[in-house]
């Protein structure tokens, strides 16, 4: 008799994270310069803090919330929906979820039955590729052009689509490339979905870090889209709150009660102390916002600037938004991506991403986050520097 454990084949089939495997090889070396995480190096503003410790003092989180989260919460969520985003809602078309990656996975569960096809961009975030593999999804990867920094493709998304294609995965401004794309495009995209019957879920958490006179574009802000778009969104990347687990997604006021059917089993609600945290973020000062997107900017031209030295080791597209980069390893031992890292890391104390963790498309690249201090990027940069040239 076998006592080997009964795992499912949806999940046996979904390999080993790439992004985590080099978190866990990074804290076994000591004085790492960290180029490989998403995660801002600076702390939540202090107003938000002091109203979770308020909360908690008060007596008001120790118990569930509605599914849907704080009342007070989702009217602020509509009004910042209104003023940034041109996106008209209700707090009936609001769900409070735990960051945006439990909004997404209870979106993909909504919609997608087993055999269903999704669309997915590539490069693209690996986590939105497992949520469709989780949902007895099907991915389709359908590349980004590099050469045009990593822009739509729409030939071979209108080629992609099939019978069994049931909705698109979308990220702007995009994990891993930073592309963000335009207006122009998004609505193009609007356009084959609303032919096609499809659903479009978005991942919005870089919303508000866009560069060079770009400009972030909401689908649900699109009148024709109400009823094919889900859209995601996060406190963690905009107010620095990755550990406080909380975000939220709109959509259509009739598909909110089967995403709550999702949300439910996932999480029940979302932390209630993190709720009033997000409410104070919302309600209080929004001068940090400005202050991380000046920082990040400023971040990203020195990385720019360093890589620049490098251009026999990487090219690279200048991302528009986001705090990540997507550059491409020239050298011929750079084709085995995961490889590379591991040797960035072992050899040169510096922890990168391995592209190969973002689809295939992503090989032979590496993700570098600068949403770190100057000194940090240096430091790696240093290191690279004197173990290539």
């Amino acid at each position: 008799m076998s006592t080997k454990p009964r795992i499912s084949n949806r999940v046996s089939q979904i390999p080993k994270s790439a992004i985590h495997e080099m978190t866990r090889l990074s804290k076994e070396v000591e004085d790492v310069a960290f180029l490989s995480w998403a995660r801002p190096t600076a702390g939540t503003p202090k107003h938000i803090g002091e109203a979770a410790i308020k909360a908690i003092i008060d007596g008001s989180v120790g118990g569930y919330s509605e599914n849907a989260g704080l009342v007070r919460l989702r009217e602020a969520i509509v009004e910042k929906l209104k003023r940034d985003n041109q996106v008209e809602a209700e707090i009936s078309q609001i769900l409070v979820t735990v960051g945006a990656i439990e909004g997404l996975s209870a979106a993909v569960m909504a919609i997608i039955d087993p055999g269903d096809e999704v669309l997915l961009f590539t490069p693209t975030y690996s986590t939105h590729i497992r949520q469709v593999v989780i949902a007895s999804g099907t991915p389709v990867l359908v590349p980004t052009i590099e050469e045009k920094g990593f822009a739509l493709d729409f030939d071979a998304i209108k080629k992609a689509i099939t019978p069994k294609t049931k909705a698109i995965f979308c990220c702007s401004p995009n994990n891993p490339t930073g592309t963000v794309f335009s207006k122009e495009d998004l609505q193009k995209l609007a356009e084959i979905a609303l032919q096609h019957n499809l659903m479009i879920i978005t991942d919005e958490a870089y919303e508000y870090f866009v560069y060079d006179g770009l400009e972030h574009f909401s689908l649900a802000s699109i009148p024709e889209m109400k009823r094919h778009v889900i859209s995601c969104y996060t406190f963690t990347k905009t107010y620095a709150m990755t550990g406080w687990r909380i975000g939220y997604l709109h959509a259509d006021e009739s598909l909110i009660p089967q995403i709550t059917k999702a949300h439910i089993p996932f999480a029940i609600c979302a932390p209630v102390v993190s709720q009033y945290a997000a409410l104070a973020a919302l309600e209080g000062p929004q001068d940090c916002i400005s202050e991380f997107k000046a920082h990040y900017l400023a971040a990203r031209d020195l990385m720019c600037q360093r890589l620049d030295q490098l251009d026999s080791i990487f090219s690279y597209h200048k991302p528009g938004g986001s705090y990540l980069m997507f550059p491409k390893i020239l050298l011929e031992e750079g084709r085995d991506s995961m490889t590379f890292c591991k040797d960035l890391l072992e050899r040169g104390k510096v922890s990168t991403t391995p592209g190969i963790a973002f689809g295939p498309t992503g090989e032979s690249h590496l993700r570098l986050s600068f949403c770190v201090s100057d000194e940090e990027i240096n430091k790696a940069f240093d290191r690279i520097e004197n173990l290539f040239l």
